[in-house]
């Protein structure tokens, strides 16, 4: 299933390289609403995996995004211990403009990534 959000871009990491063939690569948006006459602020942290490492080098720091992503879960166990890992997988931006519900389309790829699982990541 997929999801959508639109906001500001606020910061954009180095790309990592996790193992000789996975790489990943963090950015932010912040995310405001009004609730009851309140501004309520969010920073929204998504991953962008493979060949998507570079779909946010099309945008600058402070530019209006919608990012479509995909929500992914991992269980993670190591040493007796379980962790459990939420991922937002950003698989497309698009720049918007304020104000305006239809986004101009600055597309990096219209199809959404496959389910490939990889397990062996602790992060």
């Amino acid at each position: 299933m997929s999801y959508e959000i639109t906001g500001k871009l606020v910061a954009r990491f180095d790309t990592v390289q996790r193992t000789e063939s996975f790489k990943t690569r963090e950015f932010v948006i912040e995310k405001s609403d009004d609730f009851n006459g309140r501004a309520i602020t969010n920073y929204v942290k998504f991953q962008c995996v493979q060949d998507r490492t570079t779909m946010v080098d099309r945008f600058n720091i402070g530019d209006n995004v919608k990012v479509q992503f995909n929500i992914k879960g991992t269980k993670w166990e190591k040493d007796g211990k379980t962790n459990y890992i939420t991922n937002l997988d950003a698989w497309r931006m698009e720049s918007v403009k304020l104000g305006q519900d239809n986004a101009k389309e600055e597309n990096y790829n219209d199809i959404p990534p496959s389910e490939e699982v990889v397990d062996d990541l602790p992060f």
